[in-house]
């Protein structure tokens, strides 16, 4: 039975700034759930519910659930992860991730004599069911399955309207495909694919009507907004530059491929794992956060945190593919005989970097240059913060004109010009516009889009563009820096060809992906 009859997207051939706050309509495709899995006061009706399996129960997963689970159109009924228990996972602190779930589960001595980090399908089921069971006033609630694929799990569990993806990067794209395919809807955190080819393989397929799709980092930006209007009122003159710089990475990028083979832990299916992936030994440099500085599993800090900063100004700006990407990286030596040596590294990404994307003039807009900066790299200080006696903060953003300068709209930092005078200055003209949109991290808007709605400002259709930038900066450190000129129309860098193997992965037997 069906609450509402399908509905296709609107094409593509508004702008993506039109297309996000127009918006289009999403399919509806939703299945009874069981009154039983209901009740407590104020449930919604069985056949409005939304039932999503929650595919990838690491840390990252888990710290999520509680903004899922209360969202109150949404049963969460199957969970999926290769790991089975609490092994071996690592996070920003040793007890805060159990402590903050603790807290939603109401139940702060929640596996509290546990001495792992939480994580794992098993520990995943738990906390949901323990959080429905809360909710609905019971000891107990059974209504949550555990898979260690998500093959078996988009085989098996007919009654998925959706899924919620927090895999490693390298399986991002297999597991999205996958699902698509089988008409889900899909919400996704970052980037779409850790490969070019994979990531556009990714946006056309969410083109097919009844899908409706979300991209976690996406957001309007409320500062970025500001930045733009201030932008477009002059206050900076033409926008030449924009520069992003991080503190990431925060954990460990390994120099070299690791030798030694220690066993898999147990209830752990490493081949699962690896899926599309070439078959290599288990290690634990590897898994679970550390996937990120690898160029195979992971998209290294500028995809970690640069889809959240940058998302926004790839819409607002109307950024297309990158017509040129360059990058520098730090490097390091060892020694061998007493003779030192420079460390070849095409297999996991530098310390720190900086990335200059290229972009052609569009409409208003001249051509601009996107500078980005990690392992604590920043531009250098500008005379204006100089004149201030300032410096940059750790993570930042500043947005150049042949006028002026803007400081902010990372983290929510507040927008401001600088030095101080040119602000007030600024503001003794009348008070600048500003906004107060921000990012959707619980899915509101997605949950509206599966039922109908208009597609969020996240929609895969919109990840096109800086789905290409950064996997292209990634192309560019993993050859040492080279300079890639970069045909969207055609997907291929131009001037170096050797670099086209990069953009896509060699399959393992089974895991190939076809368009």
């Amino acid at each position: 039975m069906k609450t509402k009859a399908n509905q296709t997207h609107q094409s593509s051939g508004l702008s993506r700034r039109k297309f996000m706050l127009a918006g289009g309509a999403a399919a509806a495709a939703f299945t009874l759930v069981p009154r039983h899995v209901l009740g407590g006061p104020g449930f919604v009706a069985p056949s409005e519910k939304i039932t999503v399996a929650h595919i990838g129960c690491g840390t990252q997963g888990l710290r999520e659930l509680p903004g899922l689970l209360g969202l109150p159109e949404v049963q969460v009924v199957a969970v999926c992860d290769p790991m089975k228990g609490a092994t071996g996972y690592l996070d920003w602190s040793k007890d805060g991730l159990r402590s903050e779930l603790g807290r939603a589960l109401g139940k702060p001595d929640w596996r509290k004599k546990q001495p792992e980090i939480p994580g794992g399908r098993d520990v995943t089921k738990e906390f949901i069911e323990l959080y429905y069971a809360g909710k609905q006033g019971r000891d107990k609630f059974k209504g949550c399955a555990a898979y260690a694929d998500f093959r078996e799990l988009l085989d098996k569990a007919k009654d998925i309207d959706a899924v919620k993806i927090m895999t490693p990067d390298h399986l991002h794209a297999t597991v999205a495909l996958a699902a698509m395919r089988k008409g889900k809807h899909v919400m996704m955190h970052k980037p779409l694919a850790n490969r070019l080819q994979e990531a556009r393989m990714v946006v056309e397929t969410a083109s097919q009507p009844g899908v409706a799709t979300h991209f976690l980092p996406a957001s309007e930006g409320a500062n970025i907004l500001t930045i733009k209007s201030w932008i477009d009122a002059g206050a900076i003159g033409t926008l030449r530059e924009i520069h992003n710089w991080s503190n990431r990475p925060v954990w460990p990028q390994y120099p070299i491929i690791p030798t030694d083979t220690p066993p898999v832990p147990a209830g752990f299916d490493w081949n699962l794992w690896l899926g599309p992936s070439l078959d290599r030994p288990y290690h634990p440099h590897y898994t679970h956060t550390v996937f990120r500085g690898w160029y195979e599993f992971g998209g290294g800090a500028i995809a970690d945190m640069g889809h959240y900063s940058l998302w926004p100004v790839f819409q607002l700006f109307e950024l297309d593919a990158p017509r040129a990407v360059e990058s520098h990286a730090s490097h390091l030596c060892s020694a061998r005989d007493n003779v030192p040596f420079k460390i070849k590294n095409d297999y996991s990404f530098p310390a720190a970097c900086t990335v200059r994307l290229q972009f052609v003039a569009k409409g208003n807009r001249p051509a601009l240059d996107l500078y980005w900066y990690d392992g604590s790299m920043k531009p250098p200080t500008p005379p204006e913060l100089e004149e201030d006696n300032q410096e940059f903060e750790a993570e930042g953003m500043m947005f150049v004109g042949d006028k002026g300068k803007i400081l902010g709209g990372f983290h929510g930092d507040q927008a401001r010009l600088i030095p101080d005078k040119k602000m007030k200055d600024f503001q003794s003209k009348g008070p600048p516009p500003v906004t107060n949109q921000g990012r959707d991290r619980a899915g509101a808007s997605w949950v509206a889009a599966c039922k109908g709605g208009k597609p969020t400002c996240g929609d895969f259709r919109l990840a096109g563009p800086i789905s290409d930038a950064f996997n292209l900066a990634a192309v560019s450190l993993r050859l040492g820096g080279r300079r890639l000129l970069f045909d969207a129309a055609a997907g291929k860098v131009t001037n170096l060809p050797e670099a086209n193997r990069y953009l896509t992965r060699e399959y393992r037997k089974g895991w190939e992906l076809t368009g």
